[in-house]
């Protein structure tokens, strides 16, 4: 079963954006190539059920079992020592890539308070997105009464877009709200 994301894409994105763009080439068109999802975790040095609340969290949202990333060097102002658990992250990509941008623009971010729409100024000049979500709870999958804090978490969407213009361009096909300026 493909993602519902990825047929809108390929039916549908795909010649809209070489018709706007003048594409002679269907592989110029970009595309999704990875999101990845991070959240760092400053307290997991002395609280270790964090971590393994945060683990659980991020699994169910995503699909697939984060990696923790721990500190290169120690730190004494933030009591860190080198090799403990600072954070932890998941890069998607393929068919659970397309099935968690489809979930995040249709279910997660129109559950978000006050949401206006996505800062249309995130891009980093090649194409690429990023965004911070301040609670997990908008994701749907994600218990209220299971959760022991409130924590957020970086969402970076990765295109093969030359520069942010075309970058927007395909977010805004596949449905991401950008707000206007």
């Amino acid at each position: 079963m493909t993602a519902r994301l990825k047929s809108l894409y390929q039916e549908q994105i795909v010649p809209q954006l070489m018709e706007q763009f003048q594409y002679t080439n269907i592989h110029q068109v970009p595309k999704l190539t990875k999101v990845t999802v991070n959240r760092g975790l400053g307290e997991a040095a002395q609280n270790a059920k964090a971590l393994e609340s945060s683990i659980n969290e991020i699994a169910t949202i995503t699909g697939q079992k984060p990696v923790v990333t721990r500190a290169k060097k120690a730190i004494a102002g933030f009591k860190i020592r080198q090799g403990m658990p600072v954070g932890l992250m998941v890069t998607l990509r393929g068919e659970r890539m397309y099935a968690f941008v489809d979930r995040l623009v249709n279910l997660a971010l129109p559950r978000i308070r006050d949401f206006r729409g996505i800062s249309p100024k995130s891009f980093d000049g090649r194409g690429n997105y990023t965004l911070g979500v301040r609670e997990q709870l908008i994701f749907p999958e994600v218990d209220y009464d299971s959760i022991d804090q409130i924590r957020g978490m970086d969402i970076s969407i990765i295109t093969t877009a030359k520069n942010d213009e075309e970058g927007r361009a395909l977010l805004k096909a596949m449905g991401m709200p950008f707000r206007d300026q």
